[in-house]
């Protein structure tokens, strides 16, 4: 499977971008999948998006942590700890910078992976006369990179995605021509092209009995990877001292963040429990009482 992180700021039509690459995938015969996180939702903030091509049905869902490709935008990122643009670097084959530096923001930086650059911005600024949003060249940069998508490809996905955003003629032929720009300009990645397989496995899930009525997932796949336990303002704490060890907590704990240690005590996952204290208010005993972990201020 071919991963693709887009990095850019609120504007630079990362989301888009990512459109491009997967209809032109799409376009060229593969399974796709693509969308955007926002975070802060304005213009000039750190946004990401993410697009998944393989020739076998995409079971995997959620955030791109080991890319094949990386997508840079705005080489100011690279200073922004926040914005995690080289996250997963060592897994990815090739690196794109938008830039006309990339020798000095090379010399700056460790890349890991292959560097590719191109003044994106710069040629929009040439053929459109400003540079708010480089959806074009982006796109047509990680459709070349990835090795599977043709040019015609390209510019009929590009028509498509820009068509729905309801620009004018003129404006949307300019944007072809930065595609067709960009794309012959790149080099493919061969390394890219060898393995289209989807990595996910199915887990089997196998249903309870009829009282129950619901599935038994006992295979935790990558949620363990995602730290939900960051979106609690208040944390349950158990008294271990009175606790009598019922497993009422265990029991309905709705995201399996309550386990039983070796003695039958429960233990609670602060990793990825999310405060929703649903155990505190099942303890029989009330001996579950909850802890303020977050300033909201």
């Amino acid at each position: 499977m071919l991963r693709i992180c887009f990095h850019g700021r609120g504007g630079h039509g990362v989301k888009t971008a990512s459109r491009i690459v997967s209809t032109a995938a799409f376009l060229a015969g593969f399974q796709c999948q693509d969308f955007p996180i926002y975070g802060a939702e304005r213009r000039g903030a750190a946004v990401a998006a993410f697009t998944r091509i393989s020739s076998d049905p995409i079971l995997e869902r959620g955030f791109i942590a080991d890319p094949s490709i990386i997508i840079l935008a705005d080489e100011t990122l690279l200073d922004d700890p926040a914005a995690g643009v080289l996250s997963g670097q060592e897994n990815a084959s090739v690196l794109f910078l938008n830039t006309a530096s990339a020798s000095v923001v090379s010399s700056h930086h460790r890349f890991l992976p292959q560097v590719v650059s191109f003044d994106v911005t710069g040629l929009t600024l040439q053929v459109l006369g400003k540079a708010s949003a480089l959806s074009a060249g982006l796109g047509a940069a990680a459709s070349r990179l990835t090795g599977i998508v043709k040019e015609e490809h390209l510019v009929q996905a590009a028509a498509e995605e820009f068509s729905h955003l309801g620009i004018a003629s003129d404006v949307l032929e300019k944007n072809i021509q930065i595609c067709r720009e960009v794309f012959r300009s790149l080099p493919e990645v061969p390394t890219l092209t060898k393995s289209l397989q989807t990595s996910a496995k199915v887990v089997p899930v196998t249903g309870e009995d009829v009282n129950r009525a619901t599935p038994s997932v006992f295979n935790t796949g990558n949620a363990d990877l995602r730290h939900t336990g960051s979106w609690r303002v208040e944390r349950p704490v158990i008294d271990r001292n009175a606790c009598t060890r019922c497993g009422m907590c265990f029991v309905v704990c709705p995201d399996g963040s309550i386990a039983l240690d070796e003695h039958g005590y429960p233990v609670i996952d602060y990793d990825h429990c999310k405060g929703c204290m649903i155990c505190r208010s099942v303890c029989p005993r009330h001996i579950i009482t909850k802890e303020r972990e977050t300033l909201a201020w």
